[in-house]
């Protein structure tokens, strides 16, 4: 069931979907295919997001909830050279360009088709939308498990080989309000991309010693903008590879996906009606910049592939609120 979310400046009508089950509901909405919220049982609410559309409209930076593309993350000096051709894209943020550019994923409207438990958000990205070749189909399902997991399973053809990273950029706060910095997270990676100050990464290095070591749970803290290598790879199903959780409410969050890295962003530049660290990101991708690091996963679609990628994001806890709310 959908109801009106609000109007966009030229007209277009931008609905809302809910989706229930296992205890925890969700709420989607057409325009960027933003995750407004996510209940988990005992009603609390983990993600960051605005009870009105302008509050989107105003704050379109962070990326509140939405669908990213067709490139997630940065491409260094938004260009990539491709089949012996160079390719310029829209750059929006300084020289670089960032999750699909000045109007990537996160600003269309998609077709959204409801099905048992779950949402089928698709849209066609023409030729040269953003700079990028190819006229690209895409679908996306937001669906929910018997356990109540949000699932998150997407798809893609091309016409014309072309550079595709989807990803789902959702701000969690297991507490539900606060900052989310007393977090504790595990992530099953021994080495990460470090970057220079556009973000960019200089290669590949081993966590250990550092900063960015998360194998085993501890707090996270602040200053994270940062691609953690996978040590599991590229898998054709999904595999568990992080976990967040909250100590005083005793609610977990796990990621399993076939993707081979996370970005983790602990999102220390929020503004009101947030405040820095008030939730964290946790995107599975291919790594930033990949279409001018051959060394990296390759991210090229070509016609005839299918792009397909699936992310899970699984909920638990304790006390006596979440087993009230379980079904």
């Amino acid at each position: 069931m959908s109801d009106h979310f609000g109007t966009l400046s030229d007209g277009t009508r931008v609905g809302r979907w809910s989706i229930e089950r296992g205890g925890v509901r969700v709420r989607v909405l057409s325009y960027g295919g933003i995750v407004q919220s996510l209940e988990v049982p005992g009603g609390v609410d983990v993600v960051l997001g605005f009870p009105h559309l302008d509050g989107y409209l105003s704050h379109p930076g962070p990326y509140f909830g939405a669908l990213v593309g067709r490139y997630a993350n940065r491409i260094a000096g938004g260009r990539f050279p491709l089949d012996g051709r160079t390719y310029a894209l829209a750059r929006n943020s300084g020289r670089n360009s960032l999750h699909g550019g000045e109007r990537g994923f996160d600003k269309r409207v998609w077709d959204v088709t409801p099905g048992e438990h779950c949402l089928r958000l698709s849209r066609v990205s023409p030729h040269g939308e953003e700079g990028f070749p190819g006229r690209l189909e895409v679908a996306v399902t937001y669906g929910l498990d018997a356990d109540g997991s949000l699932r998150i399973s997407y798809e893609a053809i091309t016409d014309a080989p072309t550079p595709v990273n989807l990803s789902h950029h959702s701000y969690f706060n297991l507490a539900g309000s606060g900052s989310a910095g007393g977090h504790e997270l595990r992530i099953a990676a021994a080495r990460y991309t470090p970057v220079d100050a556009d973000q960019i990464p200089t290669g590949i290095a081993a966590v250990e010693g550092t900063r960015f070591d998360f194998r085993a749970a501890r707090k996270v803290g602040s200053g994270y903008d940062h691609n953690f290598v996978l040590d599991k790879g590229v898998t054709g199903a999904p595999v568990e590879v992080a976990e967040l959780s909250d100590p005083a409410s005793g609610r977990t969050l796990t990621v399993a996906t076939t993707e081979p890295g996370l970005q983790l962003y602990t999102a220390d530049h929020l503004t009101e009606p947030f405040a820095p660290g008030d939730g964290i990101a946790l995107e599975t991708q291919h790594f930033p910049d990949s279409p001018n690091r051959p060394e990296f996963p390759d991210t090229v679609l070509r016609p005839g592939e299918v792009f397909r990628s699936e992310t899970v994001y699984g909920f638990g806890g304790r006390g006596a609120l979440w087993l009230r709310g379980r079904p």
